[in-house]
């Protein structure tokens, strides 16, 4: 009897002193914990980027997506364990031509592309940046027209298609 009694003491200390734990309660919202990702995982992502659409003086879409890796980055992971295709096609496709096409491309004889830097640093990174051969072929672009780097796929549809066939998470709507 004196072992259930101590026992019981031992319990009810263990409980006033932890109250919320006893009681089984939600921690507190200061004491909530963040989401993060599996820092060891690898991760599959594409992109599809059909919007003429610019933020911070760039292509939406390559602004987005150079923001994903350093958001990864953040959670510990690495560059290299993240597999990420940038399809561009419709009005986004210009966004991946050399300055001489480019100017054509949006009417300024001055215009320069501000979207070859960041689209260099993507490839650096091992990201594939990939531009629709339909629209090319409707716009009169040649293979001499792309950024170097930059893969020519057959048309932007069915990339996509394929790479989430092949388990990529599909981002939208840039």
């Amino acid at each position: 009897m004196r072992i259930i009694r101590t026992l019981f003491a031992i319990l009810l200390a263990a409980a006033l002193a932890a109250p919320d734990f006893a009681l089984g309660a939600a921690p507190a919202a200061d004491e909530r914990r963040m989401v993060m990702v599996d820092p060891n995982a690898h991760y599959k992502v594409v992109y599809d980027i059909s919007s003429d659409r610019i933020d911070a003086g760039i292509s939406r879409g390559l602004y987005y997506a150079r923001g994903l890796i350093e958001a990864f980055g953040k959670q510990g992971v690495k560059p290299a364990q993240l597999d990420i295709h940038l399809v561009l096609h419709g009005n986004a496709a210009k966004f991946l031509l050399v300055d001489d096409t480019y100017q054509l491309a949006v009417d300024d004889p001055f215009a320069v592309n501000l979207n070859a830097k960041i689209t260099q640093d993507l490839l650096d990174l091992g990201v594939s940046v990939e531009i629709c051969h339909s629209v090319m072929r409707a716009k009169g672009w040649t293979e001499k027209d792309v950024l170097p780097g930059v893969t020519i796929v057959h048309d932007g549809y069915t990339r996509l298609v394929k790479l989430q066939g092949d388990g990529y998470s599909y981002i939208g709507g840039f």
